[in-house]
């Protein structure tokens, strides 16, 4: 199975690094504000068992810490990837990646589960399609939903109600089937033109998997 293929690679990593020291009974959760130094983001998948997490590239620090909204140190930097263009508009053949890979400190509360109560669950399998529903949620907008626009190189765009502002990058963007978990399928990463946009978790997950050396032996 690679449902789980990237958290399991950041896990493996993780060993390589020293812990961050962090309050127990601190809760890490999927739609959580996090800081790394001036920058405020969102986190947009946690893996509960294997203690990692996910947001965007381009909302990394320099020191590499991660912070809740209070200033505890939840985590620390791993891997990440961010070509994200500058300006306001991009090209659909361009190639966009923008994923941070955090892991988690061991004497945080990790769990998979949205501010509205909603599970996010992992499937980089999952193929998108136009016209498909689809949500956002941010720190700053909350949960909004719309459809998806256009599907690209790694990154998809979405309209019909998905909103997004600053602080918002690094949510999860998910699959919302009715009294179902949320399947993850992006990371916020921009807003191009007059449609906000993700980066593929599917794409993300293979780019997490090259970036940490670690191979497919699945025939």
């Amino acid at each position: 199975m690679r449902a789980f293929a990237a958290s399991t690679s950041v896990a493996a990593f993780a060993s390589l690094m020293p812990a961050a020291p962090a309050t127990a009974e601190v809760v890490v959760y999927p739609g959580m504000e996090i800081r790394q130094d001036n920058r405020v983001c969102t986190l947009g998948y946690v893996d509960p068992a294997l203690k990692v997490a996910f947001t965007a590239g381009h909302c990394r620090g320099g020191g590499g810490v991660v912070t809740d909204r209070g200033g505890t140190v939840i985590g620390r930097m791993a891997a990440f990837r961010d070509n994200t263009p500058t300006g306001t508009t991009v090209s659909t053949s361009q190639v966009i990646s923008d994923y941070e890979a955090i892991v988690l400190d061991n004497s945080v509360m990790a769990n998979n589960v949205l501010p509205g109560g909603r599970p996010l669950v992992s499937d980089p399998g999952l193929a998108l399609a136009p016209g498909q529903p689809i949500c956002h949620f941010g720190v700053i907008t909350g949960e909004t939903c719309g459809t998806v626009e256009s599907v690209n190189n790694g990154w998809f765009t979405m309209s019909h109600g998905v909103q997004s502002h600053n602080g918002d990058s690094g949510g999860p963007v998910y699959l919302a089937p009715n009294g179902g978990p949320g399947q993850l399928v992006g990371i916020f990463n921009s807003v191009w033109g007059d449609f906000p946009a993700a980066v593929s978790w599917g794409a993300t997950s293979q780019e997490v998997r090259e970036d940490l050396g670690v191979r497919d032996n699945a025939h």
